[in-house]
């Protein structure tokens, strides 16, 4: 083969998502096809600086555990910024231990394309990607107009209601506004105009951060969520003077995590604090006196949105492009089980969401969710892919919103999942991902001679991955939740390797072994995968199956979705290895 692309993969960044990127970036360093690109992990702190680092560190927890320091700071797990100002020689010194600081000046000497896998400010609305485009670097996911709608969700609302004629009461209000508001009026008015209950949002937050329910009839709760989504956060003298130091460095803790938290730095009566300590010494003196203190992130909002609540089944949907830029709506993902909002901990941290694919409605529907999301791609600057979310009301009515331009990247993801749906694995995926960045950049009208002989270099090394003769490996695993997730793994490490060709098969317990296509192994766990291993294809997912025939066809050559039983000759005859996931050993036939 040519030589192989090397690709940045930028993750972390400085917002508030910055460990879904952490765990995006792992994804796309574990799964990027090794036969035809080099990966380059690239991450990116807190404050903005750009550090290669060891490949090794993607394997912590958390950023947390390797920048800036393995070691608690003061009994508290912190990012960088919580250290407060640092010369040049501590930040050179923190930053060595992890790898080595780039500039942009230098990123075409170690990368020919940018694996964005950020998300929220910085990342999602158009800032690195301006930054990328001066340096010119290739770069993933839509342009400077896309991205920089993708995340302003006031606007997206009023853009999609324009495109698809969608009507879904809104309002925003400044922080001003809140500050000098009569409350309780602002929350009947609220009730009068938006409906109840309502939702309300951080309007410029990606991953579902900043959304909070107003459930009750209660001024208390509605002010809670509006301070959730402003980031901020009211101390109590009441509450604070019967906890004891222990529950003090708790609720320190969970005001510093960025899921739960307002994160650091923030400000306390206009002081800047930068670390736990500094804030829980800050709030023993204040509260000696005063009945309550609030804490401002340094990174608030200036204004909040108001939604009205939608009743009907959530949707998440990716729409992805062909090569001359048509868009194709993937299968639709209903999220539905035990939830009061697909919210950040619903999508990332919690086990009561459930997920189905295509949504659980008529063929009518169905095509009416793809309208609508082809409508909205189409018209907001978006390419390459977004995940689009949205209700389908009980009066048959779809609403969308929160267009997602850079979607999550675990193995587990929606995206993901719906790409297997097509036939492309998650290595796959990732190829056409940049491939079809670099035609979107081509059309931008820059750097477009280099642009396409980088695209028909990609071309090259993918027709020769696909028509390469790889040693087939099975995957043979049983009928339970750890072989099955044990299978799910070694498919993507397989399906990433220049040497090996991954071919799931599931040993059932009526003796028989199965040969299983890919769009099975990308269920929640064995007992989907059971309920889903006798399923005809739905013709909603046959149809779009077809449509896609051309990307499923340059990426993975074919897609087999039929469930095959094959006998002991039939695998030695087509397999070179196995791979037992009962005892995890590779055997050579």
């Amino acid at each position: 083969m040519a030589n192989k692309i090397r690709v940045g993969v930028f993750f972390g960044g400085q917002a508030r998502e910055r460990e879904i990127s952490y765990l995006g970036g792992k994804t796309a360093f574990e799964h990027i096809d090794k036969a035809i690109f080099e990966p380059v992990p690239i991450f990116v702190d807190s404050l903005g600086h750009f550090i290669q680092i060891n490949p090794e560190l993607l394997y912590e927890e958390s950023i947390r555990d390797f920048f800036p320091s393995k070691n608690l700071n003061r009994g508290f797990r912190v990012y960088i910024e919580s250290l407060g100002e640092l010369n040049e020689t501590q930040l050179y010194k923190l930053i060595y231990k992890v790898g080595k600081q780039i500039q942009p000046t230098d990123f075409s000497q170690i990368m020919d394309f940018a694996f964005v896998i950020m998300h929220g400010p910085q990342a999602e609305d158009g800032a690195i990607q301006g930054l990328l485009e001066w340096y010119g670097i290739p770069y993933m996911g839509p342009g400077l107009m896309g991205s920089s709608v993708g995340i302003d969700k006031p606007m997206q609302n009023k853009l999609i209601s324009l495109v698809t004629g969608q009507k879904k009461k809104m309002v925003t209000f400044t922080r001003e506004e809140w500050q000098v508001a009569d409350r309780s009026k602002m929350f009947t008015d609220l009730i009068n105009n938006i409906g109840f209950p309502f939702v309300v949002k951080a309007p410029h937050q990606g991953s579902s951060i900043g959304v909070a329910i107003v459930r009750k009839r209660s001024l208390e709760e509605f002010t809670k969520a509006v301070q959730q989504c402003f980031f901020e956060v009211t101390f109590l003298k009441r509450d604070w003077e019967k906890m004891t130091d222990r529950q003090k460095r708790h609720l320190m803790e969970k005001t510093s995590n960025l899921d739960e938290g307002i994160g650091f730095p923030l400000y306390v009566n206009g002081k800047i604090l930068h670390h736990p300590v500094e804030l829980m010494e800050e709030l023993d003196a204040l509260l000696f006196t005063l009945d309550s203190v609030t804490a401002i992130s340094a990174n608030a909002e200036d204004h909040v949105m108001i939604e009205e609540f939608v009743v009907g089944q959530e949707f998440s949907c990716g729409v992805i492009q062909h090569d001359d830029g048509t868009a194709i709506a993937l299968p639709p993902t209903e999220i539905y089980g035990e939830i009061q909002t697909f919210d950040f901990k619903s999508k990332y941290k919690s086990n009561v969401t459930k997920k189905r694919i295509p949504v659980e409605t008529s063929l009518e529907n169905l095509h009416k969710i793809h309208e609508s999301l082809l409508k909205t791609f189409n018209s907001l600057g978006f390419s390459v892919v977004t995940r689009i979310d949205g209700f389908l009301t009980p009066d048959s009515r779809v609403l969308l919103h929160d267009p997602n331009t850079l979607p999550g990247m675990s193995p587990a993801s929606l995206i993901f999942k719906q790409m297997a749906e097509i036939g492309l694995t998650v290595t796959q995926s990732i190829t056409y991902f940049i491939r079809q960045s670099v035609r979107e950049r081509i059309r931008n009208g820059k750097n477009t001679v280099s642009l396409r002989n980088l695209l028909e270099k990609i071309d090259s090394l993918i027709e020769e991955r696909v028509a390469a003769h790889r040693k087939k490996v099975a995957i043979i695993f049983g009928e339970t939740d750890e072989e099955y997730k044990i299978a799910q793994k070694k498919l993507g490490e397989f399906s990433s390797s220049p040497i090996y060709e991954p071919v799931p098969i599931c040993a059932a317990r009526n003796g028989q072994m199965y040969k299983i296509p890919v769009n099975l192994m990308f269920k929640a766990d064995i007992q989907d995968f059971g309920q889903n291993i006798g399923k005809s294809k739905h013709p909603f997912i046959a149809e779009i199956m077809r449509k896609a025939e051309k990307i499923t066809a340059k990426y993975a050559g074919s897609f087999d979705w039929q469930v095959k039983k094959l006998s002991e000759a039939d695998l030695a005859e087509n397999v070179q290895f196995i791979f037992q996931c009962d005892s995890e050993t590779l055997i050579e036939l």
